[in-house]
């Protein structure tokens, strides 16, 4: 189903694979993330009062993946309590290549909905007490995936939540699986003159230090698209301020979780 929203214009050598997962199994041993706890003090929950947002999708049509596209005219708003409510355990899971803004509109999505947010590659480098970086330079990318794997399995079963996911997560077909059953993802899309222009402000991407960066982005899309298409939900990015984004994911889930509902009422 596609979906056009709307909304103001202006608005040294690789070491064994077991040293990594000990040293993973270990460090959850130590300390349980504060999150799992829900120990922070919350105010009025917006699970229990509505929040309204300015945002409104107005144009449907019939594709497998429901698609946000750029906004140009203001509509209804949207209820966030009804998202949450309707998530139950579930989190929201966000997907993509480095520089769509997984994190910074994971981040504002979590606030509208009174979530928790976790990026799972701060949670990798807490409980590896590494930098990714560092962590490709000292087990190379096969071992590094493997932890990933691993964070993200047990992030997974902490919902409700908004969680961020690195760039080549949503490649294992494990992870995708337990994406599956533990949440609802969402492909943040790009072009590649916005994602260069993105991850240009940024000197932490292992994958692009390389003489032709361009070259390895453009490689990466070809590799990766195919299968972020098996999201759920494809928010398309473009120049535009984060909040009107995160009111497209918004919307987009709204939906998505409507069309939910009703197969489940006509079953």
């Amino acid at each position: 189903m596609t979906l056009q929203t709307s909304t103001a214009r202006r608005a040294t050598a690789i070491k064994s694979r077991k040293s990594v997962g000990i040293f993973y199994e270990r460090s959850l041993h130590k300390s349980t993330p504060a999150h799992l706890w829900r120990t922070r003090p919350r105010k009025a929950s917006m699970a229990d009062r509505p929040m309204r947002l300015t945002w409104r999708l107005f144009r449907v049509e019939t594709s497998q993946m429901m698609t946000a596209e750029k906004p140009d005219k203001i509509g209804a708003p949207v209820e966030a309590s009804a998202i949450v409510r309707e998530l139950r355990r579930r989190s929201i899971v966000f997907v993509g290549l480095m520089g769509a803004g997984k994190t910074v509109i994971g981040r504002r999505v979590a606030a509208a909905l009174d979530l928790p947010f976790i990026d799972s590659d701060h949670e990798i480098e807490r409980v590896s007490r590494m930098t990714i970086p560092e962590l490709f330079a000292t087990y190379g990318e096969e071992e590094f995936r493997a932890l990933e794997r691993r964070v993200i399995a047990r992030l997974l079963r902490a919902g409700p939540q908004v969680l961020s996911t690195g760039g080549g997560a949503f490649m294992n077909e494990a992870t995708r699986r337990a994406v599956a059953r533990h949440g609802i993802s969402v492909w943040l899309s790009a072009d590649l003159d916005t994602l260069m222009a993105r991850v240009a402000k940024r000197q932490d991407r292992p994958l692009l230090n390389t003489d032709n960066p361009r070259a390895v982005m453009q490689q990466l899309m070809d590799t990766r698209y195919p299968i972020y298409m098996q999201a759920d939900i494809e928010v398309r990015t473009w120049d535009e301020s984060k909040e009107v984004i995160a009111g497209a994911v918004l919307e987009s889930l709204e939906k998505f979780l409507r069309k939910e509902e009703g197969r489940r009422k006509s079953i």
